[in-house]
C-alpha cells in the first residue's frame, strides 16, 4: 500500500523555528524527505528546485531577479546547486526579515560553509535523516528484524512508493553520478565503490584508516579524503567513543556506521532478507540500527552530538551512552530474540568506569519480553523510544 505523506517528528521544532527565522534550512541524505516535509509545512511557499536546469540558469545568472519573482515566501530546493542565492538572501532578510525562505540541501560540505559565510544567524538549520521507526508507525510493525534491516528507512521504500531491490542500487549510482563526481575527482570509480563496500563490511568496528586503504589500495591520505566526502553526502556516521576528559576523545578513533541498512545491505551484497537472517553482519546492521535511532532522537529534537560508545584499554565496551543534560543512558545492544543475564554485564560495571551520572540502562533486543521496571531495562528495539526520550 502506498502512503502519501509520513509525519514526521521534527515538524513541531521546524514550525517554531520559522517564526523566529526568516531563513529555515533543511540538510541530510539525498532522498531523506526534506522537499517533501518543507512542501507538506509550507504548502503556500512557491518551490523552485535548483535541479531544474532552466530554473538554476536564471538563479545563477540572475539572482536578484530570480529572488523577486515573488514576495511571499519562496522554497529553493537543492541550493548547494547555486550557492549565490545565499548571498542575495542574506541582503533581502536583512533589510526585510518578514520575507521567508525554506532551503533544502543535500551536501554538507557546500551547505555548511556558505551558511556560515552568509546566513549565520539568520537561518535555523535542521538535519533530516532517513525516517525512525516510531515514524513508520504500524505498517512496519509486523515486519521481522531481517525485513526491517534489508529494507531499511528511506521514505520512498517506507511508504511503498518503491521497492528496496529497486531503490538502493539507483541510489548508488545517483549518489556517484552526482556527489562523488561533484566533491571529489575520483580517477577509478570501481577503487571507489571497493572502498564503499569495504567501509560497509566494517559498520560498527573502530575505524582505521591506514589498514582499510591498504585493503582498497589507495594512501591514508586518499581513504580520508574520501571518508569525509561520505560524511559529507550523509552515507555515514563516525561514533566518537566516550572519555570524561574532552580533549582525550577527540584524539581517539570512532567507530563506524551508515546512515541506513538498506543502503548498507546492498553494498553488503546481501539480496534478501532470508540471505540477511543467516549472513555474519546481522548483528553489526541491528547495532548500526539502533544507534541510528538514537541519533535520530538527537537530530529531532535540534541536538547534535551527545551520542558515544564506551571502550576502555581493558577492551570493555557499552554500545551506546546518551549524554542529555549531564546524565548518561547506557545501552546495549543484542540482535538475539531471547533474553540471556550476560547482555547485562557491561551495564552493571559501566557506574565504576565513569563518573557521569547514569540514569537509566538497557538492554535492546529482538525479543517480544519486556522489562521496564528493572535496574536494568530490557525492551524491544521497536519501543526504544521510551528509552531514550528526556
Amino acid at each position: 500500500m502506498k502512503i502519501d505523506y509520513i509525519d514526521r517528528k521534527i515538524e513541531g521544532l521546524i514550525k517554531e523555528a520559522s517564526e523566529y527565522y526568516s531563513v529555515i534550512t533543511v540538510t541530510g541524505p539525498r532522498q531523506s524527505g526534506k522537499s517533501t516535509l518543507l512542501k507538506h509545512l509550507f504548502p503556500d511557499y512557491k518551490e523552485y528546485s535548483m535541479k531544474d536546469v532552466h530554473i538554476r540558469e536564471f538563479a545563477l545568472n540572475d539572482p536578484v531577479a530570480f529572488l523577486q519573482q515573488t514576495t511571499d515566501g519562496m522554497f529553493i530546493d537543492e541550493i548547494q546547486k547555486a550557492p549565490v542565492l545565499m548571498e542575495y538572501i542574506q541582503g533581502i532578510v536583512d533589510k526585510n526579515p518578514e520575507r521567508k525562505f525554506m532551503l533544502t540541501g543535500s551536501s554538507n560540505f557546500e551547505m555548511m560553509r556558505d551558511l556560515s559565510e552568509s546566513l549565520a544567524g539568520r537561518s535555523g538549520v535542521f538535519e533530516l535523516m532517513p525516517m525512525s521507526l516510531s515514524e513508520t508507525g504500524m505498517q512496519r510493525k509486523d515486519l521481522d528484524l531481517s525485513h526491517q534491516l534489508f529494507y531499511g528507512l528511506y521514505p520512498a521504500v517506507c511508504s511503498g512508493k518503491n521497492k528496496a531491490e529497486l531503490f538502493y542500487p539507483s541510489y548508488v549510482k545517483t549518489y556517484l553520478e552526482k556527489d562523488v563526481r561533484d566533491l571529489l575527482n575520483v580517477q577509478n570509480q570501481m577503487l571507489f565503490i571497493r572502498f564503499l563496500k569495504l567501509c560497509a563490511a566494517r559498520i560498527g568496528s573502530v575505524f582505521n584508516a591506514s589498514e582499510l586503504g591498504a585493503e582498497v589500495g589507495v594512501d591514508v591520505k586518499t581513504i580520508t579524503r574520501w571518508l569525509s566526502v561520505l560524511q559529507a553526502s550523509y552515507l555515514v556516521t563516525l561514533l566518537p567513543p566516550y572519555y570524561e576528559n574532552i580533549s582525550k576523545r577527540l584524539i581517539k578513533s570512532p567507530k563506524l556506521y551508515f546512515n541506513d541498512t538498506g543502503l548498507a545491505c546492498y553494498l553488503l551484497d546481501i539480496e534478501s532478507p532470508k540471505q540477511l537472517d543467516r549472513d555474519k553482519m546481522r548483528g553489526a546492521l541491528f547495532e548500526n540500527m539502533i544507534v541510528m535511532e538514537v541519533l535520530k532522537h538527537r537530530y529531532n529534537n535540534g541536538k547534535e552530538g551527545g551520542v558515544f560508545f564506551y571502550r576502555d584499554s581493558n577492551q570493555n565496551e557499552v554500545d551506546i551512552l546518551l549524554k542529555q543534560e549531564g546524565e548518561i543512558t547506557a545501552l546495549e545492544v543484542k540482535s538475539s530474540m531471547t533474553y540471556n543475564s550476560s547482555f547485562e554485564k557491561t551495564l552493571k560495571q559501566l557506574p565504576l568506569w565513569i563518573n557521569t551520572p547514569i540514569t537509566k540502562r538497557a538492554v535492546v533486543y529482538s525479543g517480544d519480553f519486556e522489562n521496564l521496571s528493572a535496574d536494568i531495562k530490557l525492551i524491544n528495539y521497536n519501543n526504544i523510544d521510551k528509552i531514550i526520550e528526556d
